[in-house]
């Protein structure tokens, strides 16, 4: 039996491929059926001139019985039933079709075999519409699954001095291995009009809810608008996570200002999309004054209450891009922080900031970046004006996929008696090269060597990291 269904098989292939649907389905293949035909349409024969084609026959598809060999009616354009064929091309397909006559066995073995084409077609059809279907259950179920990922990133340090002066948060802080945070991410649409964004951060001492927000996603004239727990768009790195790091500690600019977990708290932001020929987005945000790790330069750790709306801590930003060339691209940023100061009445605190970024990319693989950011500060206190100021200028070269070299430097103002940093009397520098290796897109080893030196101490301090990253699950693509 294999090899009568093979050999049914091939012959059913090569009749199909020389001959059309439609002619297996209107001619027959044996004296038989011709006869069967012949007699059907001379009971259903309507006069006509042979010459016009364009006259239309007057018998339908259910004056006439389908032959025994005809394929299901489901598979033949109605068109072509409908239509009569012309006596020279009729009589032509006659003639092919005695010549390569089958015998009632191997008729009867090809309808067989497209009867089981057919079944088969019908079974794949009921399947792929089962496996689509979605109950409403299904959909809630899945809509309360989010895109979760965890990030680990560990470090091995070793510092001349134990008193290193690191101000980030998730930075190395000592000699030996150094957990710089383990984090949970996660992300997902609630319904058409908000999405989700959480950031949660496990250390050895705890779990901090680092953000935890929504997000509209459906006003209208280029608004968006989020509420909750998040860091704040001031500048380049405030609102970015270690992950994203070029280097394996934090600029110490955003230390020295906000704190060491950058600045953050609960508040709400609105932002829009400028309706111009190139990217200009407005973002404003209020949001508390507290935190000693995250708004040192404002209330802090203070616990005095709001006494009114001035007591907030507002951040307006400009946040533009430009691509001058096809291959060349600038972010250029403007900021401004304003917040109120525990020191005496109506007292304040203002921190500005300006940033740029340019990117070249020599193909898909292979870029230099420039990355800057420059941050000013006045504070308001008891017959003084403190005024300060941190930034840092960054190099990096993307070789290729897996390999990147980074240098950074980093320079700081200092006041004497500040309240806030009282050792820190003058200029502090710091500089940072870097090494990197990505075996994949989940995973990064990074070596990195630097020297800081604070001028108010009489010897510099080196440190070296080596450290290592690893993701798993779904993460939301990196800015820009």
């Amino acid at each position: 039996m294999p090899s009568v269904k093979i050999k049914t098989t091939l012959f059913a292939m090569l009749l199909l491929c020389i001959y059309p649907m439609q002619s297996i389905a209107r001619e027959s293949s044996t004296d038989v059926n011709e006869q069967k035909i012949d007699e059907q349409k001379d009971k259903n024969t309507v006069v006509h001139d042979p010459n016009d084609k364009n006259e239309s026959p007057e018998t339908t598809n259910a004056d006439i019985e389908p032959s025994p060999n005809s394929e299901d009616k489901n598979n033949v354009s109605p068109g072509n039933n409908d239509k009569k064929e012309d006596t020279s091309s009729s009589s032509s397909q006659k003639t092919s079709v005695e010549e390569t006559s089958l015998s009632d066995q191997e008729l009867a073995e090809l309808n067989a075999a497209l009867a089981e084409d057919n079944k088969t077609r019908n079974e794949d059809k009921k399947e792929s519409s089962l496996s689509n279907y979605k109950s409403p259950v299904a959909s809630a179920i899945q809509s309360m699954n989010p895109d979760m990922a965890v990030i680990l990133d560990v470090a091995g340090a070793y510092f001349t001095n134990d008193n290193n002066l690191q101000t980030g948060g998730h930075d190395p802080t000592k000699s030996g291995f150094n957990l710089q945070q383990l984090e949970m991410s996660l992300a997902a649409s609630v319904d058409p009009f908000f999405r989700f964004d959480a950031n949660l951060v496990f250390s050895l001492f705890g779990v901090e809810v680092e953000e935890a927000y929504a997000t509209t996603l459906a006003l209208p004239w280029g608004l968006q608008a989020r509420a909750g727990q998040f860091l704040t768009r001031f500048g380049r790195i405030n609102n970015t996570h270690p992950h994203t790091w070029d280097f394996v500690d934090q600029p110490f600019a955003i230390g020295k200002f906000f704190g060491s977990e950058g600045n953050r708290n609960l508040g709400a932001e609105i932002s829009m999309l400028m309706p111009l020929p190139w990217y200009v987005e407005i973002v404003t945000s209020a949001m508390g004054p507290y935190g000693s790790a995250t708004n040192r330069s404002y209330f802090g750790s203070s616990d005095r209450d709001l006494s009114s709306p001035a007591d907030l801590v507002y951040t307006i930003a400009i946040k533009q891009f430009f691509t001058p060339l096809d291959r060349f691209s600038i972010f250029f940023g403007l900021s401004a922080q304003l917040g109120p100061l525990p020191t005496g009445y109506d007292n304040r605190a203002d921190i500005y900031g300006t940033d740029l970024t340019m990117k070249y990319k020599f193909d898909a693989d292979t870029s230099l970046a420039f990355q800057a950011e420059a941050l000013f500060r006045l504070r308001q206190y008891p017959h003084r004006l403190l005024f300060d100021a941190a930034g840092y200028a960054q190099l990096i070269w993307q070789i290729d996929k897996q390999w990147a070299l980074g240098t950074r430097t980093e320079v700081g103002t200092g006041i004497d008696d500040d309240p806030l940093d009282p050792e820190w009397k003058t200029t502090r520098a710091r500089y940072s090269v870097q090494g990197t290796y990505f075996p994949s897109h989940f995973s990064r080893l990074r070596v990195q060597v630097s020297i800081d030196d604070p001028r108010w101490r009489d010897e510099p301090i080196f440190a070296t990291f080596l450290a290592l990253e690893v993701v798993v699950g779904t993460h939301a693509a990196h800015q820009y």
